[in-house]
């Protein structure tokens, strides 16, 4: 995703095994998608990694210096592009747990409102 029109993700690491039964999606999605992925995000720099005997993953480098790897083991070719796609569309930052579902700087000295109430 671009953050005031900048793109967010740097590079995005292709990592896979040539024997691996485990690999087989993501050497198809190299295949036949990933050329295709390149040239739509020309802003992308897009590396593949010959890793024997692991297990294929995606691991993006975000300009805000994060990093998000992403297993995809014994995934379909389309199910590989939609991770990378989601990385691409990704800001790079951590997810933080809300304490609540209301969040503001003011909260009500009355209490939160909820549908609960009695009139």
């Amino acid at each position: 995703m671009a953050l005031r029109g900048v793109w967010q993700l740097k590079k995005l690491i292709v990592s896979y095994c040539d024997w691996g039964g485990s690999s087989r999606g993501i050497r198809a999605f190299m295949e036949s998608e990933l050329p295709v992925f390149k040239e739509k995000n020309p802003q992308l720099e897009v590396v593949t990694e010959l890793i024997r005997g692991q297990h294929p993953h995606l691991k993006a480098f975000y300009k805000n210096k994060n990093e998000r790897v992403i297993c995809v083991k014994n995934m379909d070719p389309e199910d590989v592009l939609h991770h990378a796609t989601r990385l691409r569309n990704a800001l790079g930052r951590k997810v933080i747990k809300l304490r609540t579902r209301h969040v503001t700087k003011r909260p009500s000295v009355q209490g939160t409102w909820t549908t609960a109430l009695p009139f």
